[in-house]
């Protein structure tokens, strides 16, 4: 299994989640459970939805399979239209992929071979935030900022190089009581790296509008115009990594919506399809593809599945969704909603933050408040792997409990949910993280 100790089913079984429907679950067992995490950050418009089934089955009987390899097919084609039609700026060309790692990785073959095409081939380099994921392809993983993914595949692809995340609850002290500062400061520190490593080296930098690593980092305000100011500066490409955070995660359909940026490209996959079938998206700007237009350029890359008709048909028949419910919609009238049923947990003294957008939260576990001191390694594998993970599935949620980071429990329902869903969550995680208490 994926991201999974082997071990921990040696001696009881593997949960197996048989159906979907709404913003529920239900396992082998007839168990309901409430699907706090959209299955992966991805089911946006709920399970059991019959017309993007439909509209998968139509596809097949029609044209199962082709590749994009010099030949198209008209479900891509009106995707990418649709996908350029949709991205801000100049975002219209897609090269499509299988998923979020496959388009990182495409955002930074497309970068080092842009800067080749244009007279600058040292420009290789990126720059990634601090306890960031990426993906886990070699490329993908060399840029996610996590230690413990990366010490088992290492070396990797040489050529990546960290920078503070926009984490303000454990801001630096200078600017710990100013979050425009804070921001101000994060941003940065990218042209601090870039210079440090030379601006003729450095291609790209990889973001995300909230960071999902760590537990949902919003970015404070100032922060991406900053970055984009630095990039143009120093002719490196901004990359907006939206696996998550595209496709109304944020209320929006793309996050740069959201926080008022512009990417040179966005990579995305999950929500495209609400989860029915696998297809990302790399959206990348006019200025970019333009170079590879030319004479007997290519761009040496592409994966079998990449555009797959039937995954792009059911991306077509979700973004339709999308309108017909106003998804997007239904996100901006409840997300402070869900944010404040969420902050009734800081009364819990194991509450120490509670952050994010949209319908996209991590809320921090502490063992004091006061000092925000976080759990010791023992403490974190006692009580946020040894019991919270456990009992708050066993309460009947389905969400995330991580220690990438500081130890925190990540929740994202599908956005079809309303204030019924955000109540019946937090008294889940009220009941559990109240008894986690006990447990340090």
């Amino acid at each position: 299994m994926h991201f999974t100790r082997m071990s921990s089913y040696a001696d009881k079984p593997v949960p197996v989640i048989e159906r979907g429907e709404g913003a529920y679950i239900y396992d082998s067992n007839g168990k309901r459970y409430l699907d706090g995490l959209s299955g992966l950050f991805t089911v946006q418009a709920g399970h059991g939805r019959a017309e993007l089934a439909d509209a998968a089955a139509a596809q097949a009987r029609k044209l199962a399979y082709f590749p994009i390899w010099s030949y198209a097919h008209p479900t891509a084609i009106e995707l990418a239209d649709r996908l350029a039609a949709l991205a801000p700026g100049d975002l219209n060309r897609v090269f499509f992929s299988s998923g979020g790692g496959e388009s990182v990785e495409t955002a930074w073959k497309v970068a080092k071979q842009y800067f080749k095409l244009t007279g600058k081939p040292g420009k290789h380099k990126v720059l990634s935030r601090a306890i960031a994921y990426h993906g886990t392809t070699q490329g993908a993983l060399s840029i996610t900022g996590v230690p413990p993914f990366k010490q088992a595949f290492e070396p990797l692809v040489p050529g990546s190089v960290r920078i503070p995340n926009t984490n303000f609850y454990r801001a630096p002290y200078f600017v710990a009581d100013d979050e425009k500062a804070f921001g101000l400061w994060a941003a940065d520190r990218a042209e601090e790296a870039i210079l440090a490593e030379g601006p003729d080296t450095v291609a790209a930098v990889f973001v995300e509008p909230v960071q999902n690593a760590g537990g949902c980092f919003p970015p404070p305000p100032g922060y991406f115009d900053r970055l984009r100011e630095i990039c143009d500066r120093y002719d490196v490409l901004l990359v907006s990594d939206e696996t998550i955070c595209a496709y109304g995660r944020l209320g929006t359909m793309f996050g740069a919506d959201k926080y008022g940026y512009q990417p040179d490209i966005i990579t995305t996959a999950k929500g495209l399809t609400s989860g029915y079938a696998p297809l990302g998206a790399a959206i990348i700007s006019d200025r970019i593809f333009e170079p590879f237009a030319h004479g007997d350029t290519i761009f040496a890359h592409g994966y079998t599945f990449g555009g797959h008709p039937v995954s792009c048909a059911v991306a077509l028949a979700n973004l339709d969704l999308f309108d017909r419910e106003d998804l997007l919609g239904n996100v901006r009238r409840n997300e402070n909603l869900f944010r404040s049923t969420l902050e009734r947990l800081h009364d819990l003294p194991i509450v120490g933050d509670v952050r994010g957008d949209g319908y996209f939260y991590g809320i921090e576990l502490v063992k004091d408040k006061k000092t925000k001191a976080t759990f010791s390694p023992e403490e974190s594998e006692r009580v946020l792997r040894g019991f919270v993970s456990g009992a708050l599935f066993e309460a009947g949620l389905y969400c995330r409990a991580d220690d990438r980071g500081d130890p925190v429990v990540q929740v994202a329902p599908p956005l079809t949910c309303g204030q019924a869903e955000f109540d019946e969550m937090e008294q889940m995680l009220r009941s559990v993280l109240t008894r986690a208490w006990d447990q340090i």
